[in-house]
C-alpha cells in the first residue's frame, strides 16, 4: 500500500510502501536526541522516495546508519542503513500516525526511568539489537 508523507514545512514530501515489520519504538540516546522523545517509526522496506528537489540531508551516526532530515525545517524524517535497504520512517510524518500498530520497543533497557508506554508488545534490549545487526538480519 503507498502512503504519502511530508516534513514539518512539506519541502521533504515522499512516498513509501509499509514493510513487513511494521511500527516500532526505539529507545537509543541517539534516537531520543534526534527526535526529541522516543522514536517512533514505520518500517518502508527500501521503499521510500522522495519528491523532485527535496532538500534532504543526511548525518551518519554510525558505522552503519544514518539519519535523514528536512534541510529547511529540520524534521526527522527516517533512519536508515547506510546502504538504504532498510528504512524505517517517522510515524510523525504521516497524516495518521495512530493508524501504525507499534509492534517493538527497541533499545529498552536504555528507555529513561521517567516514563512508559501503555500497551503490551515485544522488547529487545541493546545487546539484542546489535546482535540482530550484526547477523544481518533486519531490524529497525
Amino acid at each position: 500500500m503507498a502512503m504519502q508523507g511530508t516534513c514539518l514545512c512539506g519541502a521533504c514530501s515522499f512516498t513509501a510502501e509499509l514493510g513487513s515489520e511494521g511500527a516500532g519504538i526505539c529507545h537509543c540516546g541517539m534516537c531520543r536526541k534526534w527526535s526529541g522523545g522516543v522514536y517512533l517509526s514505520v518500517d518502508c522496506g527500501n521503499s521510500v522516495v522522495f519528491g523532485e528537489g527535496a532538500p534532504v540531508g543526511s548525518y551518519k551516526g554510525s558505522d552503519w546508519g544514518e539519519r535523514v532530515f528536512c534541510k529547511t525545517c529540520g524534521s526527522s524524517i527516517l533512519w536508515q542503513t547506510q546502504d538504504g535497504n532498510n528504512q524505517h520512517v517517522s510515524i510523525q510524518c504521516f497524516e495518521n500516525p495512530a493508524s501504525f500498530d507499534l509492534g517493538v520497543e527497541i533499545f529498552i533497557d536504555r528507555k529513561p526511568s521517567n516514563y512508559a508506554l501503555a500497551g503490551d508488545r515485544k522488547t529487545m534490549t541493546e545487546a539484542e539489537v546489535m546482535a540482530m545487526f550484526a547477523s544481518g538480519a533486519e531490524g529497525t
